[in-house]
């Protein structure tokens, strides 16, 4: 064999030379075990837009995923009765305001007669007294037509808050009654919600990571409220995700939760070989023999950024290893 090709064949065999000279170690440690569930992505605030006023909902301006701000009208609603009633009220305050002129033009007489020696003063007070009368009744009769005015602004519906409309359940055209549902609003931001049996409630703790599956890999997010009303042998949960993808609410994904550890060995994934449908990892004796031993591998984990697989049988613990073997 030429010299060059014998040096550059070493050349190429140092990387798996070293890699089998290195030195690892099996070890206990403990794992996590995870739990899947499924969790629905809803809005943190559900808040229904009503109707605070009895009539026939002549617009509705919002559908299902329309974005709406805090104050916004997204509806109206229109009592024909009140059209009628304000009718009523003009036509009171005009016939009063007639009488008030009447009945200040007759004071006025009455005030140049007195001064004349013709009239008496006890007839003036009356006039002033119908006067007053008067007037008291106009500003009865306009606090009368305020309040229709302001039930007739009632019939405007508005957003509770800024937020995404997740249902419209009446259409323009419906007759609705005081306090009727005409749209849900959802905001607040959006979070997981979780129904995780109550087994498992021991080992949730409020700050602990989950993790999250979604189209597009998986997410890290964490358990922010345990709720203590356990609902259908269920605990309900809620998680916040960072940039949780909401273009669907009540969506369902795929959850796991931490509900346990357990005790384990391990080893590096680079100790452990296949050969013949056979795992194997080499266990160095301490006087530096080398010995090919079969094992049953489990799971593989992450712990620390370290790619580690689980040894159900065939180790003790703290055996030294050789990745690869000779």
């Amino acid at each position: 064999m030429p010299k060059r090709l014998l040096i550059g064949t070493l050349l190429a065999l140092l990387p798996t030379l070293a890699w089998a000279q290195e030195n690892l170690t099996a070890r206990t440690v403990d794992l996590t075990d995870w739990k899947a569930v499924f969790g629905r992505i809803e809005a943190r605030d559900q808040i229904p837009a009503r109707s605070r006023l009895g009539g026939t909902l002549v617009d509705v301006t919002v559908v299902e995923g329309s974005k709406v701000v805090a104050g916004q009208e997204i509806g109206r609603v229109t009592d024909e009765k009140l059209a009628l009633q304000l009718n009523a009220v003009d036509a009171t305050l005009q016939s009063l305001k007639s009488q008030l002129e009447n009945a200040e033009a007759e004071l006025a007489r009455g005030e140049n007669l007195l001064e004349r020696g013709v009239t008496t003063a006890q007839r003036l007070d009356s006039l002033r007294t119908e006067v007053d009368v008067i007037r008291g009744r106009i500003g009865a009769t306009e606090a009368e037509r305020n309040v229709l005015e302001q039930r007739e602004a009632e019939g405007a519906v508005l957003a509770p808050i800024e937020g995404t409309v997740l249902t419209v359940p009446v259409t323009a055209g419906s007759v609705v009654m005081p306090g009727e549902v005409i749209a849900e609003i959802g905001g607040g931001g959006f979070f997981l919600r979780l129904a995780v049996p109550e087994r498992h409630a021991m080992y949730l703790n409020e700050g602990d990571t989950i993790r999250i599956e979604g189209p597009e890999g998986e997410q890290a997010g964490r358990l922010a409220k345990i709720y203590p009303q356990i609902q259908n042998g269920r605990v309900v949960a809620d998680v916040e995700v960072p940039g949780l993808q909401t273009d669907f609410v009540d969506a369902r994904v795929l959850v796991r939760l931490p509900v346990a550890t357990s005790t384990a060995i391990v080893v590096p994934a680079r100790a452990v070989t296949s050969r013949m449908g056979l795992d194997f990892v080499t266990v160095e004796g301490s006087d530096g023999t080398r010995t090919p031993r079969t094992v049953v591998v489990g799971s593989e984990h992450s712990v620390d950024g370290e790619r580690l697989i689980e040894i159900l049988s065939g180790l003790q613990g703290s055996e030294k290893l050789v990745a690869g073997h000779e």
